[in-house]
This record gives C-alpha cells, sequence and structure tokens, in this order.
C-alpha cells in the first residue's frame, strides 16, 4: 500500500518561496507519475506540474511554468515542488498524487494513491 506525505507547507509574504516534499512510501518515486496539485474550497482540484523521474519527464501547467519547479530526490524518494514569487492567488491546499501509469497527469481522476494534502498561505 503506497502512503504518500506531504510536508513544506505554511505561511509565506507575496513575493516569497515554498519548497514542498512529498515522501513515497511503499514505492518507487522515480518509476512512476508524481505530480502536484492545489484545490482551494469550492474549486475543482488543479494541477500544477508532474514528473517521471527515471525518464527525465517533467511537464508544467501554464500557472506554473516559470515559477515552479519539480524534481525528484532520488535519495529521500521524494517529488518535490519549489514555489517562487508566490502570489495570495497561489494560496490553496496542496496535494501529492502518484499513478503507476503514464496516463493524462492533469487530470485527478487518473490517480491511484494521494496525499492528505499541506496548506499554502500568501499574504500580501
Amino acid at each position: 500500500q503506497v502512503q504518500l506525505v506531504e510536508s513544506g507547507g505554511g505561511s509565506v509574504q507575496a513575493g516569497g518561496s515554498l519548497r514542498l516534499s512529498c515522501a513515497v512510501r511503499n514505492g518507487d518515486a522515480g518509476n512512476v507519475l508524481m505530480s502536484w496539485f492545489r484545490q482551494v474550497p469550492g474549486s475543482a482540484r488543479e494541477g500544477l506540474a508532474t514528473i517521471w523521474g527515471a525518464k527525465k519527464y517533467t511537464d508544467y501547467a501554464d500557472s506554473a511554468r516559470g515559477r515552479f519547479t519539480i524534481s525528484y530526490d532520488s535519495a529521500k524518494n521524494t517529488a518535490d515542488l519549489q514555489m517562487n514569487y508566490l502570489t495570495p492567488a497561489d494560496s490553496a491546499t496542496y496535494y501529492c498524487a502518484f499513478n503507476t501509469r503514464g496516463e493524462a497527469w492533469f487530470k485527478a481522476t487518473v490517480y491511484e494513491y494521494w496525499g492528505q494534502g499541506t496548506q499554502v498561505t500568501v499574504s500580501s
């Protein structure tokens, strides 16, 4: 049974940065599709970035490209999301997701496992 544990959320001022980490238990984070999503109450879960580490494949949503960077850390078996130039619009609960198939990553319904989420609050 795969488990995902997110960390790194918190409060930050606009223009600041945060680094989120998703630790994978009972799975290889480098040989699956690992993605980060976020969700605001009342809205759909939004895909931000994805990585298949062993294939050196990454992709980003337009809202994340240029500001956010996803990476795979083989030593820690994690998928990390570096978020820079944060704005209040980035405030949300951020979730890590895991899928053994290389399916359309931006569709939340394809993922087999999810983390519990970590809160990010950006103030002006």
